[in-house]
């Protein structure tokens, strides 16, 4: 993951750049929706998918972890695929 700083604001400490991850660019400052176990709560996914439709999903490892357990997450191919979220 690399971040590459863009523009500062120096009256408010304001920033804008990008995120470079594995699985995209993304532009920053951005909303990232937090799924735990692997569900964003509070939205339904058909709303998340086609109106909120964000460049990143934080996924909260520490309950990950607790369950469904990283075995479970590897056989299905990986966070991504066990959330059905490309």
């Amino acid at each position: 993951m690399k971040f590459t700083l863009h523009k500062t604001d120096v009256q408010s400490k304001a920033r804008a750049g990008t995120i470079v991850t594995d699985h995209g660019s993304i532009e920053t400052p951005i909303f990232m929706p937090v799924g735990t176990v692997a569900s964003v709560k509070g939205v339904h996914q058909r709303e998340l998918r086609e109106e909120i439709n964000p460049d990143i999903i934080l996924g909260n490892t520490y309950h990950l972890f607790l369950r469904p357990k990283t075995d479970i997450l590897k056989a299905a191919g990986g966070l991504h695929k066990f959330m059905g979220w490309d």
